[in-house]
């Protein structure tokens, strides 16, 4: 038998809230806790710009660079998100 599911379960950025994230962007990658989404960024807390991601099964990046507070980052240039490291 197959059921409908009413599953409010949320997908996307907003179901990684509060992790440390890396958005791989359409020009840059960045990484840092996402403490904020809405229609139009996505807002991280300890961020840096990642410019050399070295192996990605690796626990830290090769160069990473911290951005001084926290950053704010467009959703229509983001190209895929996940936790990574």
């Amino acid at each position: 038998m197959k059921k409908i599911i009413d599953d409010n379960t949320p997908e996307g950025l907003t179901s990684l809230l509060g992790e440390r994230v890396t958005l791989w962007c359409s020009n840059y990658i960045y990484t840092g806790k996402l403490v904020g989404v809405n229609d139009a960024v996505a807002k991280l807390a300890d961020a840096s710009v990642v410019y050399e991601t070295g192996p990605l099964n690796d626990a830290t990046w090769k160069d990473a660079q911290k951005l001084p507070r926290d950053w704010y980052v467009m959703l229509s240039a983001i190209e895929s998100f996940g936790i990574l490291k």
